[in-house]
């Protein structure tokens, strides 16, 4: 059983702020924090990335049948995730906070509303369509896997000393 360190605060305390983190991280693609938090947070984000890597392409197509406003039945090929994909996906949702999507300056709440409409969980969808992929491809070529994640030190923080570092994907 892996030791867990403790950050100075209660268990829900502890999981809420690394669960913060690690979705911070995903979805920004850096955060400033302290050594020992980024420690924890880089073994959780690595997990995530590789439940993707090992899932992004587990995909099922389907073809369904339905009848438009005419009457008329339709057919269309679909691509739906494979039970294995839905699951990994679905252990992420339960540990990541939702992200929203971010509105655009100039963008109307109708357009956002479009926009948005097709995609309920955008950190997810970056995890599957851009991470998972990206590293895939690093690991295939470095023959190797794991390292998705770098942690810079950035010295002591002023009032407790505490060390500062900034954790980035690589």
């Amino acid at each position: 059983m892996a030791v867990q360190r403790k950050l100075g605060r209660s268990s829900d305390q502890r999981k809420a702020l690394l669960r913060n983190q690690v979705t911070n991280l995903l979805w920004y693609g850096r955060i400033e924090t302290t050594l020992a938090r980024a420690k924890e947070v880089r073994s959780i984000a690595e997990k995530m990335v590789t439940l993707a890597i090992r899932e992004h392409e587990n995909t099922v197509s389907a073809t369904k049948e339905y009848h438009n406003d005419k009457g008329q039945i339709v057919t269309i090929d679909v691509v739906n995730d494979a039970p294995a994909k839905l699951h990994a996906r679905r252990l992420m949702m339960a540990y990541l906070y939702e992200m929203p999507h971010v509105r655009e300056e100039d963008e109307t709440k109708k357009e956002y509303r479009e926009r948005t409409k097709e995609n309920n969980h955008p950190l997810i969808e970056k995890i599957f369509r851009e991470y998972a992929p990206k590293y895939q491809k690093r690991n295939q070529e470095k023959n190797s896997s794991g390292g998705y994640t770098r942690i810079y030190k950035l010295g002591p923080r002023r009032g407790d000393g505490a060390e500062r570092v900034l954790i980035e994907m690589v």
